[in-house]
């Protein structure tokens, strides 16, 4: 095994044991989902301050409520699909309702589940979760971040949902430095174009930028702005338009339904905050109103142009745009 590759998921069980090493009010629930969602690390140090709630995600999130309001710190964790779907009721009106410190974690997010198919790829979460009054929304990029991520909203008081996945993506995440809810990271720069990233996207997002900054592979000499939107909501506006305001051109690039992630979440923050940015030349990369299927992580990203090659088509496509317009 690469040992600089990793999943969120692994990153998010990790931070659990060490969460619950220092804080004896950390309880973690699952619905009949242990091993995969990395719960089973907490469960075997920790058995005391472990719920197995089966396949029931209603009533683990009603329980996670209470606990919440007796002092406890509970993750609730399931795959995203199943988690925001069929417990989006006492989601609502127990958890945010009540501004319940409850963490809720959704595992296998996005396509790169792979062979587990449409039923099992929330591409909607994002989407759900960011409408609801007191969420915050956070989808860290790689093994390294989801830790930090999980230590940050382990501190924070509220409601929050943190996407997760089992897909392999380099480790770019620098021990050292501290993850903020709600602060962007610039992980690549350039005046061409501004990327919107977050989740295993990222790491494509930054390889193809500094492929296309040095001219590799007959690449044209395109120099990219790359922000890691790990936070959806809040949203880091002050990173973003600073962004904009360079390139004044824009691709959102995310797994997951255009409508209403984080795309539409970029969007809305151009529409309300900066009439000028109004003209950016955009593309919005993600699933285009539909279920996903079965296949591996790698036949998927292809499929739903949402690969190396598709993303390096954009970028030329927005700059081209771009220049027209300049001259």
């Amino acid at each position: 095994m690469n040992k600089n590759l990793g999943t969120t998921r692994d990153g998010f069980g990790k931070a659990l044991i060490e969460i619950g090493t220092k804080n004896a009010q950390a309880i973690v629930l699952c619905a009949d989902l242990t091993d995969s969602m990395r719960a089973n690390w907490f469960k075997e140090e920790f058995p005391k301050r472990f719920l197995e709630m089966g396949v029931q995600e209603e009533n683990m999130v009603g329980v996670a409520t209470g606990l919440s309001l007796e002092g406890k710190i509970p993750f609730a964790c399931s795959y995203s699909t199943f988690l925001i779907n069929n417990a989006l009721g006492p989601i609502r009106s127990s958890v945010c309702y009540s501004n319940a410190n409850v963490k809720l974690i959704g595992g296998h997010a996005g396509i790169t589940t792979g062979p587990d198919g449409a039923t099992h790829q929330a591409l909607e979460d994002i989407a759900t979760m960011r409408v609801l009054p007191n969420m915050t929304v956070i989808v860290p990029a790689d093994q390294e971040e989801a830790r930090q991520a999980t230590h940050a909203i382990s501190k924070m008081i509220g409601p929050c949902y943190l996407r997760i996945g089992k897909y392999e993506v380099p480790n770019s995440t620098n021990p050292d430095n501290k993850f903020e809810i709600g602060k962007a990271k610039m992980i690549h720069e350039g005046p061409d174009i501004t990327i919107v990233t977050c989740g295993n996207l990222v790491h494509i997002a930054k390889e193809v930028a500094e492929s296309m900054c040095q001219g590799k592979d007959g690449h044209r000499d395109i120099c990219i702005d790359v922000i890691n939107m790990h936070t959806i909501k809040p949203i880091d506006k002050e990173t973003l338009l600073k962004s904009l305001k360079k390139t004044r051109a824009l691709i959102t690039f995310e797994e997951h339904q255009i409508a209403g992630g984080l795309g539409s979440a970029v969007l809305e923050v151009i529409t309300t905050s900066d009439p000028e940015l109004l003209s950016t030349p955009v593309i919005m990369m993600g699933i285009n109103d539909s279920f996903g299927q079965s296949g591996s992580s790698s036949q998927l990203l292809e499929h739903y142009n949402l690969d190396h090659k598709s993303l390096e088509q954009a970028i030329i496509k927005v700059v081209s745009l771009k220049r027209r317009k300049e001259k």
